[in-house]
């Protein structure tokens, strides 16, 4: 397991939030992460929670603005935030758009040119940071959920459904909720994955829409949050309802909330978050 080096440390509701950088063999590059580590540490391991976030966003956006720390600490839970995609690897295009590249790998695994090499943040997410966080820091390695926000909220239902009993439990903000019929969805997957004509089912294998038709593990209780006064919700970016409906057709529990005035910031995220953590740990503590 390769080292881990510190990059930042702040005390922060008698617990500890830090940031580390490490060499990842999936991503080919460096990457920073987040990691709070609460009081309760001190008396020995604590589940863990991952926190991914949207696009453009990196480790610092999540562990700065959400005020989700003084909750972690209150219920003695880690939160581990990584970034979002990886960074400076001199692929033509990389830094060409918003919404595609750097600050935006999607939380999936390219199979395209020039990006399926590097662009594997699901593995990343699923396998490399786990392992590594379980070797280095006093985490419950079987006590483990996932949460996320717009494009991290996608990464976190479809990390959820397509590994039945990995994660106890999963939660979103506003989440891209069927990639596979909205514009950022299919920017990013032709781009990464190819067109949609020639693969059709790859491209529904990476939406939590098409994946919670086919689940077949253990409960899974999801939590979605989304704001009515969301832009993104109107420009038909997030479509939220077809993920309700197709939970529903498949009996799969999801609570879907409509937040009256409320939009896709992280001001929407911190007046929730306790509410999504004290949701995760009804199940990491049971």
């Amino acid at each position: 397991m390769p080292d881990i080096i510190e990059v930042s440390s702040n005390k922060i509701f008698s617990g500890w939030q830090k940031v580390y950088l490490h060499e990842s063999y999936e991503l080919g590059c460096k990457m920073n992460f987040g990691i709070f580590l609460p009081p309760q540490v001190e008396e020995g391991p604590q589940p863990v929670i991952y926190w991914l976030s949207g696009l453009t966003c990196t480790e610092a956006n999540f562990i700065q603005k959400a005020g989700a720390q003084k909750y972690a600490s209150e219920q003695g839970v880690i939160l581990v935030a990584p970034d979002t995609s990886p960074r400076n690897l001199n692929i033509l295009g990389e830094d060409d758009d918003w919404d595609f590249g750097t600050g935006a790998g999607f939380y999936i695994d390219a199979t395209n040119e020039p990006w399926k090499k590097n662009y594997r943040m699901y593995s990343y997410i699923t396998k490399e940071l786990p392992a590594l966080i379980n070797e280095k820091f006093p985490v419950l390695p079987y006590k483990q959920s996932i949460m996320g926000h717009s494009m991290g909220g996608h990464g976190a239902l479809i990390c959820a459904l397509k590994n039945p009993g990995l994660y106890k439990t999963v939660s979103a903000f506003a989440p891209i909720s069927n990639p596979v019929l909205c514009p950022w969805g299919k920017k990013a997957f032709t781009g990464y994955l190819g067109g949609l004509e020639t693969n059709v089912e790859t491209w529904k294998d990476w939406d939590a829409t098409e994946l919670v038709k086919k689940y077949n593990g253990p409960p899974l209780d999801i939590l979605i949050d989304q704001g009515k006064e969301d832009k993104f919700l109107k420009d038909g970016q997030l479509l939220p309802e077809n993920l309700l409906s197709a939970a529903k057709d498949a009996g799969l529990p999801l609570v879907l909330r409509f937040q009256e005035g409320y939009d896709h910031s992280y001001f929407f995220i911190s007046t929730f978050i306790e509410d999504h953590i004290k949701h995760h740990v009804k199940y990491l503590k049971c």
